[in-house]
């Protein structure tokens, strides 16, 4: 297992860069899956656009104004955190990363360096741009402009609706340690991320009057990608995301590790110590597990084919996200069954917080692909009888 860019370095290609500690290899792929989805992304509004199913939006900007204060101050105070946490890490090289991003330390010249770098950078934006007299003109903004704006807002609430529900099905964990269960790097549940971000989202879309359809519809593939791409990240980092002991025959094509692992040195150092690792990261499973991580990495790019199949198949607006809503639940519900998670206990019965909203996923897809049924039925204009 690589907790960090540093271990993967080291193993991989034999040398030692300190400031990859940083660099957790959740995260990195995390930030790989926002990419690539708003690639995705992307390039579905597009098509959408040009084939005239999303209209454009009418922003007044005004041009040719000077920097003002408060955004060579806001760009300042922006560089400088990144230069003296971020930038900061590299140049320090702490052994512990996440504890040194949450404490006061960092690089102040780092940070005054990268602060004045950021502030120079807007001010000659926008002195390169200055008019003799500033105008106000009227611009068209397309849904695919805005890719780069939903994105920050899937990111923001998605990680704190991951957060919120992670917790909630650990309560616990999270009485037990509240700080630290908060500002813990592992521990996101993916549904929370969904549920949380899908809402930020639709108020966004409404906000700038994009159709709310075809924007799921456009979305459907892009998730799918995403969450796949987040697994790899669970896996290589072992960060808890795995299954029950895994005892079954292993199949002679597959190796070890993609049947039944052990993860050692995982993330959240958690099973027994390694005998002769000394360190931070130090500790594997006493019983080789389902590397439910990588099994759902592989399911997922599969559904994502499917879905960029039928992408242009189905021509009734929102029954492509249906489609998403019921192979993501689907796919979840029989995961859950050699997944280790918290069980409830409701009248007899012990399923998982994941169980109950892929249960719920299921059911609500299949009504939405009948109700947008209905719907194009209804405005369907009725053939002349002439």
């Amino acid at each position: 297992m690589y907790p960090n860019l540093y271990y993967a370095f080291r193993d991989l290609f034999g040398i030692e860069i300190t400031g990859l500690r940083f660099v957790n290899s959740f995260g990195f792929f995390v930030a790989l899956a926002f990419l690539f989805s708003a690639w995705v992304l992307t390039m579905e509004l597009r098509r959408k656009s040009q084939a005239g199913l999303l209209q454009y939006e009418d922003t007044k900007i005004k041009i040719g104004e000077p920097a003002s204060s408060t955004e060579l101050i806001t760009n300042f105070l922006l560089g400088f955190l990144l230069g003296y946490k971020i930038i900061g890490a590299f140049v320090v090289g702490p052994a512990d990363p996440q504890a040194f991003i949450f404490s006061t330390d960092g690089s102040w010249p780092v940070g005054i360096i990268t602060g004045l770098f950021f502030a120079g950078l807007k001010w000659y934006e926008k002195n390169k741009q200055k008019l003799s007299k500033p105008e106000e003109r009227t611009i068209r903004v397309w849904p695919q402009d805005r890719v780069g704006d939903i994105v920050v807002f899937a990111a923001v609430f998605g990680f704190a609706g991951a957060k919120v529900f992670h917790n909630l099905e650990n309560w616990n964990e999270f009485v037990a340690d509240p700080i630290g269960s908060l500002l813990s790097f592992s521990g996101l549940t993916f549904y929370g991320g969904l549920i949380c971000a899908s809402l930020a989202i639709f108020w966004y879309a409404r906000k700038h009057k994009i159709s709310l359809r075809h924007l799921c519809d456009a979305a459907a593939p892009a998730l799918m990608l995403a969450y796949a791409i987040g697994r790899i990240g669970c896996h290589i980092s072992g960060d808890g995301d795995w299954g029950i002991p895994n005892k079954s025959p292993k199949p002679s094509f597959l190796p070890d590790w993609a049947w039944a692992y052990t993860y050692p040195n995982n993330v959240i150092s958690a099973g027994v110590p390694i005998p002769g690792c000394e360190g931070q990261y130090c500790n594997q499973l006493p019983e080789a597990v389902y590397p439910t991580a990588f099994f759902e990495t592989i399911a997922c790019m599969l559904l994502f084919g499917v879905l960029w199949y039928f992408r242009k198949k189905i021509d009734i607006p929102g029954r492509l996200f249906a489609l998403y809503l019921v192979l993501n639940g689907i796919e979840r519900f029989f995961i859950e069954k050699i997944r280790v998670n918290t069980q409830y206990d409701i009248f007899g019965f012990h399923p998982t917080q994941a169980e109950l909203i892929s249960s719920l996923l299921v059911l609500t897809g299949i009504a939405l692909w009948i109700w947008m049924g209905k719907m194009a039925d209804k405005n369907r204009p009725i053939p002349s009888t002439r």
